[in-house]
């Protein structure tokens, strides 16, 4: 069986790949860039007629969307009971949806306009006026997930799970953001999952990609 992930690590794809390093898994990275139509070619349009990253190809099951990779990997490979990144019972299965579709619906969209005009884009391109607005539309959505880490270490319960990548790939975005400031008890829980060695690794590659950006793959 071989296991391949599809996308550069300084995109949406750290999700699966965080997923993968969690669980030390044995697979293909294929540093796929998006840029200058890279994902539009008939090769990789054959892996996601949407023409984006991450795909994943487990032994022919294609799985597109990087939430969808990133839950699919935790339930495709459950591992240990103790290192498992996938539900144990129904309980942390609904958690592990909700906060995940969660994220997405409330702070993706917001979390991204944040970070593009307050920290990524060059300074001439930036517009802070959308980025202190995307700032008080996520505010609101901070605090409700600082209250629901008032009676838990994370997302859904007392181990790290799935939805913690997932919640926390996207409000890694926000981390300047001042409401972050009054959040205490989601600042910490960040600050738990992205100091992760695997999350780290994934900066790492990130790191390496930028410096030697890899070539059109598919």
């Amino acid at each position: 069986m071989t296991l391949k992930i599809y996308g550069i690590a300084a995109s949406r794809t750290s999700r699966p790949l965080w997923v993968a390093e969690e669980l030390g898994l044995v697979y293909e990275r294929i540093a796929q860039p998006y840029e200058n139509g890279a994902t539009r070619t008939p090769q990789f349009l054959a892996l996601n007629p949407n023409g984006h990253i991450p795909v994943i190809d487990d032994d022919g099951v294609l799985v597109w969307e990087s939430m969808a990779c990133a839950l699919y990997l935790a339930g495709r490979f459950p591992g240990e009971v103790q290192a498992s990144l996938g539900a144990l019972n129904h309980a942390e299965q609904a958690d592990i949806l909700r906060w995940s579709f969660w994220v997405v619906t409330e702070c993706e969209k917001d979390a991204l306009t944040f970070l593009m005009h307050r920290v990524a884009m060059p300074e001439d391109k930036r517009k802070p006026e959308l980025a202190r607005e995307a700032e008080r539309r996520l505010a609101p959505a901070l605090r409700v997930l600082e209250q629901h880490l008032q009676t838990r270490s994370y997302v859904a319960g007392e181990r790290f799970t799935v939805a913690d990548i997932c919640v926390a790939s996207v409000l890694a975005w926000a981390q300047r953001a001042e409401t972050m400031a009054q959040c205490p008890r989601l600042a910490d829980w960040l600050e738990r999952c992205l100091a992760r060695p695997a999350q780290l690794q994934v900066r790492v590659m990130a790191k390496n990609e930028r410096q030697n950006p890899p070539p059109p793959k598919v």
